[in-house]
């Protein structure tokens, strides 16, 4: 008998049983289920078993978070079930069965938008320092100047940011969508890329001119054949043109693979595709994609900036939030992008940085209520920050969702914040900052506006928390707030609340104890409680730190028995110490989906690793290109015979050399 076959016996009851499994596998902490009726899953009771540590749904997959042990677990469910074993692909692709077909559509452009997302960030802060110094005339004697008229080397700074922006959001959208689409869609990368760079050659009128055109241009600027003549236009910012030409390039490829001899292949398969998809992009999917964009555009502009402007604010600045859990937020990088492209701005970016400083801003009343609770405090302030500063999820899974009226708060105050948005039309001159700093993104003629829609997202949640809180007991002293309903409690984090115990993080120079563990990379640490995925953030698996790494390479931190070993993807590993601790090295956020593409392992489970030895390399760039975080997580599951845990939470680290985990030994 297994040690949790009693449990696997249970969850498969409560599951549904065998016939409501079409898939299932696992990966370092968690059960990967795909469901053929997601709603005979009894959650309450699965998250009451000894075993499990909570449970969320995401992209059509029901997960079951089980821990380190995760591994002896599955066996034990297979061996009970008697479902055969399924790969990380075998349940995406059952999962997605789960999923509505918006789902589906929103889901498939948040994975062609994941990769642009660095960019498009860099890109809205280079716009946000060119507003400081050329859209903002209050400097100089009388106060009505911009720090560009004043002075000849921020003139040639603003000049020069120009260059990046340009870069991102007028050339860089329409390459990145066509390598993002071509890459998902298993085609080659670099034709995509030259796709991508047909939509904005400069051979082509640019699409910021097209409006004003006249006749005598269009004869510059026009392909004839004789039989028929096309208008040369070019899709700067444009997004649906891009998907769409990049679609139509990879259905070409497909075909020509698929008729081609192998032989000839190199040849006829890229010249073909290349040529039919440049040819549809111009003369049919383009002009559709941008009609469809500008009507898209146009309705989203009548619900901004109609009669019933300030009904779309509220709803908008309410249902935000939940859109994130969701993954559905994605989807409002598109319109962003369309609605710069057609009026020079967008109404919606404002209240999507206003939902931010909301959310923090009940973390702070939360940071408030339990000041007294130490181990509460080491998730508040960090999720708190990231959240300001436009990163979400640490606050919603990890504060917000564990006790619900947080996060409800937050959306009663975020959508009065967008009532007044809507209402004054502030607007933003480019997307990418979020949180406090996106004021730096807004057109300088609604700093006032914004300024007060931000006063009004701080001050509602945090008045609104802090009231709730007061009433439900919350500041009455340390420890886990039991005073919350069960009912009330989402699936992600109910059982985040029986963990989540870390102690205050320290210096380098502060971490001293009896032993010591060394960085595993080279990088900057921070608190796991601002890493972007709610299972790590809440602390469910266990105290630790994140260290945004600088290179690829994952070593031993320790004298240790490697206790478990992901062969099968690379994207984790197991350690356990002589005093029994046990530590999980996890190398990035839903890496397991890469199936180990860009993963080198280079031990097995059961062998005996010295401080210092290699375990991992990992392919940054390949992890990026997927749209991942390469964040690598060091995690202590199990403290064994250690005695309190003392952590790095900021700095730069060295691996192998910089202790990050120091440790006691308990008496």
């Amino acid at each position: 008998m297994g040690k949790y076959e009693g449990d696997a016996k249970e969850l498969l009851r409560l599951i549904g049983g065998k016939d409501n499994i079409s898939a299932v596998t696992h990966c370092i902490t968690r059960m990967r289920f795909a469901l053929a009726d997601p709603a005979k899953a009894d959650v309450p009771a699965i998250e009451k078993l000894s075993s499990v540590k909570g449970s969320f749904t995401q992209a059509g997959q029901f997960q079951v978070i089980i821990g380190n042990d995760v591994a002896d677990f599955y066996d034990d469910f297979v061996a009970v079930s008697g479902v055969s074993e399924g790969s990380k692909a075998d349940v995406k692709a059952a999962a997605a069965g789960n999923q509505n077909p918006l789902q589906k559509a929103m889901g498939a452009i948040a994975e062609v938008f994941a990769p642009l997302i660095p960019a498009i960030i860099t890109g809205g802060l280079i716009l946000g320092f060119r507003n400081i110094l050329g859209d903002m005339p209050y400097f100089g004697p009388d106060g009505n100047q911009t720090l560009a008229s004043l002075s000849q080397f921020w003139t040639g700074v603003y000049g020069f940011l120009w260059l990046i922006g340009e870069a991102v959001f007028h050339l860089g959208i329409p390459v990145g969508i066509c390598y993002s689409i071509t890459k998902k869609m298993g085609g080659t990368p670099m034709l995509g890329i030259v796709l991508g760079l047909t939509l904005i050659s400069g051979q082509l009128m640019n699409a910021y001119s097209v409006a004003g055109a006249t006749p005598e241009e269009w004869v510059k600027y026009t392909w004839d054949f004789g039989f028929a003549q096309v208008h040369m236009v070019g899709y700067q910012s444009q997004v649906l043109p891009a998907i769409l030409a990049a679609i139509c390039f990879n259905y070409y490829e497909r075909f020509f693979k698929r008729i081609t001899p192998a032989l000839i292949q190199m040849i006829i398969v890229p010249f073909c595709s290349l040529l039919l998809g440049v040819m549809t992009a111009h003369f049919i999917v383009g002009p559709i994609g941008w009609i469809i964009g500008t009507w898209i555009g146009n309705i989203v502009m009548v619900g901004i900036s109609g009669p019933l402007r300030v009904l779309f604010g509220a709803i908008f600045g309410a249902v935000y939030a939940p859109l994130v859990i969701t993954g559905l937020h994605h989807m409002t990088n598109a319109v962003d992008l369309q609605l710069i492209n057609q009026t020079g701005g967008t109404m919606l970016w404002p209240m999507i940085a206003l939902s931010n400083i909301a959310q923090g801003s009940a973390v702070l009343a939360m940071v408030v209520l339990q000041r007294r609770d130490e181990d509460a405090q080491q998730v508040n302030i960090p999720a708190c920050l990231s959240c300001y500063l436009g990163v979400t999820e640490p606050a919603i899974f990890g504060v917000n969702l564990k006790h619900m009226f947080p996060f409800v708060c937050a959306m009663i105050g975020s959508s009065i914040a967008g009532v007044i948005c809507t209402a004054t039309s502030t607007t933003a001159n480019a997307i990418g900052v979020g949180g406090l700093p996106g004021i730096l993104s807004i057109n300088s003629r609604f700093f006032l506006s914004f300024a007060i829609c931000m006063v009004v997202a701080i001050a509602v949640p945090f008045a609104l928390t802090y009231v709730v809180g007061k009433r439900r007991g919350i500041d009455g002293g340390a420890g886990v707030d039991d005073s919350v309903p069960e009912g009330e409690k989402t699936a992600t984090v109910a059982a985040a609340t029986s963990t989540a115990n870390a102690p205050a993080p320290s210096a380098h120079g502060d971490v001293v104890a009896d032993g010591s563990i060394k960085a595993v990379v080279n990088g900057t640490a921070r608190t796991l409680a601002s890493v972007e995925d709610g299972v790590f953030s809440s602390g469910m698996m266990g105290e630790g730190i994140a260290i945004d790494p600088f290179d690829g390479e994952v070593i031993a931190p320790c004298d240790a028995e490697v206790s478990v070993m992901m062969a099968n993807s690379g994207h984790a590993v197991g350690l356990k110490l002589s005093n029994d601790l046990e530590l999980l090295i996890h190398i990035g956020l839903d890496t397991v989906e890469m199936q180990g593409d860009g993963f080198t392992t280079y031990v097995d489970q059961g062998d005996m690793v010295h401080s210092g030895q290699r375990l991992v390399s990992f392919d940054r760039d390949k992890i990026a290109a997927a749209g991942h975080k390469d964040t690598v997580m060091m995690i202590v599951t199990s403290v064994g015979r250690a005695g309190k845990l003392e952590l790095v939470s900021k700095g730069e680290v060295e691996a192998g050399k910089t202790t990050v985990i120091g440790y006691g030994t308990k008496q």
